[in-house]
Parts: C-alpha cells; sequence; structure tokens
C-alpha cells in the first residue's frame, strides 16, 4: 500500500485519511522512505527537516482523533520551492547569495497552508531567484525530469514538478513569473496553476519581477489543484497588490458543464513547435469539439513582441528587486573588501550566479538613464496592448487554448544559449504580462515516452470556469494516472 501512496491524490488520501486508514503520520513517513530511496537520481529538493514534518503530522493526527480536523489538506504532505518563506526553514531562492539564510517568518501562502492543516515540509529546488526555464541555473546544481533522468524538468519551478512527479510530495507550490509553474508542469506531467495577478498573496514570496510574479500550486490533478488553490487564494492586506475578489468553492465548481465557446490563437501554432506536442492539442481541440464546444480561431496580433516585452520588464524589475542583496544586512558577504564599494561588488560578484547577472546587467541598462524611455517605458505601453489583445479575444470566446511548451523535456546541458532558452516560454509569457489565470494539464505523450501539456488560458478571476474546462478534459483521459518508473 506505501508505493501507492506516493501517486494518490489529496482527494484520495484525505478520504483514506477521513475513514482513519490512513494516519498522517504514516503517510509522511512514507514520502519520507520514496524521497530517501529516489532523491539521489531526481534532486529535487534543496532541504528538508524531517522531524518537522513527523511533528507535524503527529498534531494533524492528533486533531483528527479529537474530531478537529481542519479538511481535505489537513495531513497532506505539501512541498514548497525555496522562494517561498517558511519560519525557521531555509529559504535560499538556489542562490549562494541566500547559502545560509533561515527565513524568520512564514508567507501568506505558508501560513494558509497551517492553517488548513497541511504538513510543509521541504524546500524544493528551483532556477536561482526563479530565473530560468530549466533548474539548471542553482547554486545546488540542476533536477532531473522523473519521466528521463537525462532531461530537465522545465523551470524555474522545476524541484516543485519533479518531486510531484516522482512520488515525493503529494503537492508543490511554486511561483510562476513568465511560465513557471506552467512549463515545468507540462514536461513533467502534472497540473500546474498560475492564478490571476492578485489572487494569491506574494507576502513571503522572494521577488524576481514583482508586476508578473504569482505563487500557484502543482497538482497529480484538476481537483487537486482546486482544493490547494482554495486554500491559498484570498485578500492580504501584508501584500499591496492583493485583490479583494470572492474566493469560490473551486472544488465544487468543477461539476459545471456547458459549451464553453473556445479560442485557438493562430499564433500559438506556427514554427517552432514540436510535431507531436502540436499533434497531442490538436487532439484535445478535438476532443473539445465532441463535447459540443464552440472551437474557434482567434488572434493576439501582438504576441510577436511578447518576448521583447517580457524581457524588457521582468529585467528592469529584477535589477531593482535584487539591490538588497548587498552583503550588509544579510545573504553573502564577500572577505577581504577594502571599502565597502568594493563589498558591494565582490559580495554580488560571488553570490549571483551567470543568469541572474546577466538579467540584472541587462534590467539595469533599461532603466538608465537615456533608456528608460526608449526601453522600459515604451515596453510597458506594448504590454498594454498585449493585455488588450486577451481582453478582446474574451468578447468572443470564454478561454482559449494553446500548447504549454513548444517542446518537450530536452536534454540536460542542449540549451546553453540563453536566447534558446528564453524561447521556452513563448507561449506562457504573454499570460503574466497580461495578469491572467492559465492552467497546464497533461494531454498526452511524445513516441519516446515524454509528457506533454495543453494549456487553457482564462478571464481574470475566473479561475472557476478554467478548472471546471481542464477538469472535463481530465475526466475523459488517463495522462494524469500514468508516472514515471524510478
Amino acid at each position: 500500500m506505501a508505493v501507492d501512496l506516493f501517486f494518490k491524490s489529496i482527494a484520495e488520501l484525505a478520504a483514506l485519511l477521513e475513514a482513519k486508514t490512513l494516519s498522517s503520520t504514516e503517510l509522511t513517513s512514507a514520502l519520507i522512505a520514496r524521497k530517501s530511496a529516489v532523491e539521489g537520481r531526481v534532486k529535487a529538493f534543496n532541504s528538508s527537516d524531517d522531524a518537522d514534518a513527523l511533528a507535524q503530522a503527529a498534531a494533524s493526527d492528533a486533531r483528527r482523533a479529537a474530531g478537529q480536523a481542519r479538511g481535505p489538506l489537513d495531513g497532506i504532505p505539501v512541498g514548497l520551492k525555496d522562494v517561498i518563506s517558511v519560519s525557521g526553514q531555509p529559504l535560499t531562492a538556489s542562490s549562494k547569495m541566500l547559502a545560509n539564510f533561515v527565513s524568520p517568518y512564514d508567507a501568506t501562502v505558508t501560513v494558509n497552508l497551517k492553517r488548513a492543516g497541511a504538513v510543509v515540509w521541504g524546500r524544493l529546488n528551483c532556477d536561482e531567484f526563479a530565473m530560468g526555464s530549466s533548474t539548471e541555473n542553482s547554486a545546488f546544481g540542476p533536477t532531473a525530469n522523473p519521466w528521463d533522468l537525462t532531461r530537465v524538468p522545465g523551470g524555474s519551478s522545476g524541484g516543485s514538478a519533479a518531486a510531484l512527479a516522482a512520488g515525493e510530495v503529494i503537492a508543490a507550490l511554486g511561483s510562476d513569473t513568465g511560465g513557471s509553474i506552467r512549463q515545468p508542469a507540462a514536461l513533467c506531467g502534472v497540473v500546474g496553476l498560475k492564478p490571476t495577478y492578485g489572487l494569491v498573496s506574494r507576502y513571503g514570496l522572494v521577488a524576481f519581477a514583482s508586476s508578473l510574479d504569482q505563487i500557484g500550486p502543482f497538482a497529480r490533478t484538476v481537483e487537486d489543484a482546486a482544493l490547494m488553490l482554495g486554500a491559498i487564494a484570498g485578500h492580504d492586506p501584508l501584500d499591496s497588490t492583493s485583490f479583494k475578489a470572492e474566493i469560490p468553492d473551486y472544488r465544487a465548481g468543477l461539476k459545471q458543464r456547458r459549451p464553453w465557446r473556445l479560442g485557438i490563437p493562430k499564433e500559438y501554432f506556427g514554427a517552432g513547435l514540436d510535431p507531436a506536442v502540436g499533434a497531442a492539442v490538436e487532439k484535445a481541440i478535438a476532443f473539445y469539439k465532441s463535447q459540443g464546444c464552440e472551437i474557434k480561431e482567434v488572434s493576439l496580433p501582438h504576441t510577436q513582441y511578447c518576448l521583447d516585452t517580457y524581457y524588457i520588464i521582468a529585467t528592469a524589475e529584477a535589477s531593482s528587486n535584487l539591490a538588497r542583496f548587498d552583503g550588509i544586512r544579510y545573504g553573502h558577504r564577500a572577505k577581504g573588501a577594502k571599502d565597502v564599494v568594493d563589498l558591494y561588488a565582490q559580495s554580488r560578484a560571488e553570490g549571483f550566479g551567470a543568469e541572474v547577472k546577466r538579467r540584472i546587467i541587462l534590467g539595469t541598462y533599461v532603466l538608465s538613464s537615456g533608456y528608460y524611455d526608449a526601453y522600459y517605458l515604451r515596453a510597458q505601453k506594448v504590454r498594454t496592448l498585449i493585455r488588450q489583445d486577451f481582453l478582446n479575444a474574451y468578447r468572443e470566446v470564454d478561454a482559449l487554448l494553446t500548447p504549454t511548451s513548444p517542446m518537450p523535456a530536452f536534454k540536460l546541458g542542449e540549451k546553453s544559449d540563453p536566447l534558446a532558452l528564453y524561447l521556452c516560454d513563448i507561449y506562457t509569457i504573454g499570460v503574466n504580462l497580461a495578469g491572467l489565470p492559465a492552467l497546464s494539464v497533461p494531454c498526452g505523450f511524445t513516441p519516446g515516452g515524454l509528457p506533454i501539456g495543453l494549456q487553457l488560458i482564462g478571464q481574470p478571476f475566473r479561475e472557476a470556469d478554467l478548472l471546471a474546462m481542464a477538469h472535463t478534459y481530465e475526466q475523459a483521459h488517463d495522462w494524469h494516472t500514468r508516472h514515471p518508473q524510478l
């Protein structure tokens, strides 16, 4: 039974816990053993506190025995990307800059998970400061894709996706700045949801690009994603960008069934799309059509400017956000510096990796005197046009269907050119620029056995509709029931 536990959904495990045929301590112990068995090959964790996880599990069992269980997440082990604060636990952002930093407080999403009774354990690997598409830019080394250990899990939340796919956690949280939840979810064959900007608090998230970052769940099923979103969503006065939106019962909303109007953006099915990925997505589109959905081609004419716009805005915000890591108050401090300016320079040179430095330099340039108007200000104007493209499309359709990633998981080390890596996010970055919700759900495998993801892009704060659409597809297919052999 223990092996089966690794790949059960939250909903299935919650039923076992409620029936008292399984305890949280047994479940957590099984996952700790699973991690010991496969982590040496997957390398999804930066750190874990097994004793603390077992103590949380014991507390959950005690609540349940007293008739005080807090809901379906009570006693379920959930992993967190190592950019989300957990009090008393390491918070490294997979960087040498924060190698010895311990978080003094909980992020709001961590508070919410603990309030729901979840067992919060494990700091999951990612690209350094969430900058990357392959989880190769980590001071802890790369994470492997459980479906093929010679390939990447995607990024930047690759550790979260890989840990879930490998059966080391039951669910996980990641952050998505340009596709960092959806792309690794697609490459690892799990569900990944990027909520509407402002629906989930960013308080306690290590900032990359503050107008783009959003925390969201990784889950084995759409139902589990709905449960996770329900636990972490909601207004937070500690986050000035948090929105006062009504939080519906996302799980109950999965029962929605209606002939949705679905748009197919013609710009997302051109050159660069892997044939196997394109074929799988076309089959998914045909399924929705068979269910009575109206399928309509739409245009997002400013798509061609998404990549340029994103890498101006994201790097500009990164250069500003990462200025705080100066070797003075916390983080890595260089030794032997001659003066304070030299201390700044040496600490940052030693603490940051190549990709982070690249983005800081680019961001500083586009914000510099004489270039701000030419680059950053113009990019913000184009961003408005990109958002308007989506809103115009939503006058005709309820949601959009696209590939999540233009390609399946590629070999570790295969894309050493930064520009080649940036192109991996071509179908996901527009969503962040527009602040929209989007979800990746497994929709097939390549002939070589690599997972493929279908992306559904929804209207602002209409996550309930998006989840229902994805659930309808998932229930008619078995992609989510398949697991890698490790």
